[in-house]
């Protein structure tokens, strides 16, 4: 394993009976850096993570953690990483304090070491107000960040989280960015799996596209957003006659679509000459199109264009 690499996989596969999830899947993630798995749901991302985290085992491909074989290490796996799933794990009959000292205990901290390893992370995660609450009565923000914190209590070399910002309003998720940038910054590797396109696009140093299990994509997402142009063309058309017509004169070409707002993009370089050029061949009665836009190509563009999907948002 390459020593700046803080996840390694090679040839990933996993399938529940009949039914394949990973089809042979490779990584790799610089130590210190924030990586985004992004995919639509069921393309693969959990399961990835799980057999990463060694909750799950591949059928084939190997991978290391931390410098650590997943299989063969998978003790000093364990003790080298945190995972964050998509449902915060804490227990509610416990304040926020209390949870965390019991994660340090069990950690292996003593009395006194676990009770300050709590303190510093209640002030990190802005919970100090609230460290003596029970969590049930915590808003769905605060049980997001108490359960990062505890899977801080280790100080982990490479932090899994899966989906964390699911259900969260926009400030917590705004929150929850800003401590991932914290962790990278301490040096940290964070492996994000996210169906959220913004996010991926705002925190990652790279970013890798999974559909059915397959890896689509991988790139910085500049070269992602590259790869299926460099500007998009929206058309807002007159009416739904003309939006089939433009769908029905250009099949497969559109990277953007939505019929609610008759709006139509498709991949340009941008350049007047392109832009004339495109609208003289998709509405040459110029009849069907009322005004139109230029603009920078968006992570939504290489999502529907590689997976055939509409992303998620907020």
């Amino acid at each position: 394993m390459n020593q700046s690499a803080a996840v390694e996989a090679t040839g990933l596969v996993k399938a529940y009976g009949k039914v394949g999830v990973l089809h042979g899947i490779d990584l790799r993630v610089e130590a210190g850096s924030v990586f985004a798995l992004l995919g639509p749901n069921g393309a693969g991302k959990t399961t990835a993570v799980r057999i990463l985290a060694t909750l799950t085992t591949a059928d084939a491909g190997h991978a290391r953690v931390a410098g650590y074989d997943i299989v063969r290490e998978r003790t000093q796996v364990r003790r080298s990483i945190s995972l964050t799933g998509q449902f915060a794990a804490i227990d509610e009959k416990q304040t926020g304090e209390e949870n965390l000292r019991m994660m340090g205990r069990l950690s292996g901290l003593s009395r006194p070491a676990a009770t300050q390893r709590a303190a510093e992370l209640l002030e990190r995660f802005g919970l100090t107000d609230a460290a003596r609450r029970r969590t049930v009565t915590y808003s769905g923000g605060m049980r997001r960040r108490l359960d990062l914190a505890a899977g801080l209590v280790g100080r982990p070399e490479v932090v899994f989280l899966d989906e964390p910002t699911t259900g969260l309003d926009p400030r917590s998720r705004a929150e929850l960015w800003q401590v991932v940038r914290e962790l990278s910054a301490g040096g940290a590797t964070v492996f994000l799996t996210t169906q959220y396109l913004e996010e991926a696009d705002r925190l990652a140093d790279r970013i890798a596209l999974v559909d059915g299990g397959r890896l689509v994509a991988e790139g910085t997402a500049d070269e992602l957003k590259a790869r299926v142009a460099g500007h998009r063309l929206d058309l807002v058309l007159t009416d739904a006659a003309a939006y089939l017509r433009i769908e029905t004169h250009a099949p497969g070409r559109s990277v953007h679509r939505s019929p609610e707002t008759l709006t139509v993009g498709f991949p340009t370089d941008g350049t007047a000459a392109e832009v004339r050029a495109l609208l003289d061949e998709l509405d040459p009665q110029r009849r069907d199109i009322v005004r139109f836009s230029v603009r920078q190509a968006t992570l939504d563009d290489v999502f529907l264009t590689l997976t055939g999907k509409e992303p998620a948002h907020v």
